[in-house]
């Protein structure tokens, strides 16, 4: 059967640069508006001296087109491939990269201008085999949009480890740097989906990889449009987790218990209200004043009253997704 979802072809801009520094590889599915705003990001770079992979994961609504109008804007190319998830698709980008390190890109961020300065610049500092950088919300996002960013990235949600701190950081594939080597020595991706990075991440620093973040490299990540997506996304987070407990040991944390703790703890708390009233409300109150942290600091950093009330909501959502999630997986595991 010969349509365009079993076979692999490509296109690609032709510029008169030499051997790029730099491969850029993104796994799209389906969102060709997310790569233009991507792509036009790109374009925008100080340092040039880089190649973007433009990797179409099976999709049923391309971005062809939309790649197309970058002709003389960017080196690029464009693989339309079988689906197989974005592990398997970033993994067929560095088969294909030219460059000497390879940066992974979710094709819902916005890069700024200079991402790649920065990168090239802490590098020739501080060799890394290795690196991420973090997120944030662009100034034209949805109030939606930067509250879950927020949450993201918060020290009272996340602990702040997807938000710069070096403290424990695991590189993340929405923003995530390796070296050719690298890749020949772990094989890169092994997981198809669902906490493919973290497991990456843990593999090459068992391999005795530098790994490291550059705070300086963010970019601007969308997520989701609206919080029942968000929750959907969080959940896959906190089965993803689970995942990379079974594939190493010791990978599931005090701290990854935290958001199922918080799920069980509040339906615990309205269960007790139906016979004791007293420790229900003090258990509520708890749970009122980690909100009113969470909207206070949200609001300190974003200065926004509505995105910091917004947050509140999406705190909720990605506690309770990511609990759900990790304890659906987690029973897998003893049924």
């Amino acid at each position: 059967m010969n349509n365009k979802s079993s076979f692999v072809h490509e296109i690609t801009i032709f510029t008169t640069m030499s051997k790029p520094k730099y491969s850029i590889i993104v796994p799209v599915y389906n969102r060709p508006q997310e790569v233009e705003e991507l792509l036009a990001s790109l374009a925008q770079q100080t340092f040039t001296n880089f190649e973007v992979l433009l990797i179409e994961d099976g999709s049923t609504v391309t971005c062809e087109k939309i790649f197309e109008r970058y002709s003389g804007k960017l080196s690029a190319r464009y693989f339309f491939k079988p689906n197989s998830g974005p592990g398997p698709s970033r993994n067929f980008g560095f088969e294909h990269a030219l460059g000497d390190y390879f940066i992974v890109f979710d094709s819902d961020c916005i890069i700024p201008p200079q991402y790649l300065e920065k990168v090239d610049s802490f590098l020739r500092e501080t060799p890394l085999d290795a690196w991420g950088g973090p997120d944030r919300a662009h100034k034209d996002f949805t109030n939606v949009q930067r509250a879950m960013g927020y949450t993201m990235s918060s020290i009272l949600t996340t602990g702040g480890i997807r938000g710069g701190t070096s403290r424990g950081f695991q590189p993340r594939s929405f923003n995530m740097g390796i070296t050719k080597e690298a890749f020949q020595k772990t094989g890169g991706f092994k997981f198809d989906r669902f906490a493919e990075d973290i497991e990456f991440s843990v593999r090459m620093k068992k391999a005795g990889l530098r790994v490291g973040l550059i705070s300086d490299a963010f970019v601007y990540h969308k997520r989701r449009t609206n919080f029942r997506q968000f929750f959907s996304q969080v959940v896959n987070f906190g089965r993803g987790r689970v995942l990379v407990g079974r594939a190493h040991v010791g990978e599931i944390k005090i701290a990854h218990w935290f958001p199922s703790m918080f799920l069980l703890g509040f339906v615990f708390s309205i269960l007790l209200s139906l016979c004791n009233f007293h420790l229900s409300e003090l258990l509520l109150t708890m749970y009122a004043l980690y909100f009113l942290a969470v909207g206070i600091h949200s609001l300190l950093i974003n200065k926004s009253v509505v995105v910091a009330l917004l947050s509140i909501p999406s705190a909720a959502v990605q506690l309770a997704g990511y609990g759900v999630g990790f304890l659906r997986e987690l029973t897998k595991t003893y049924m």
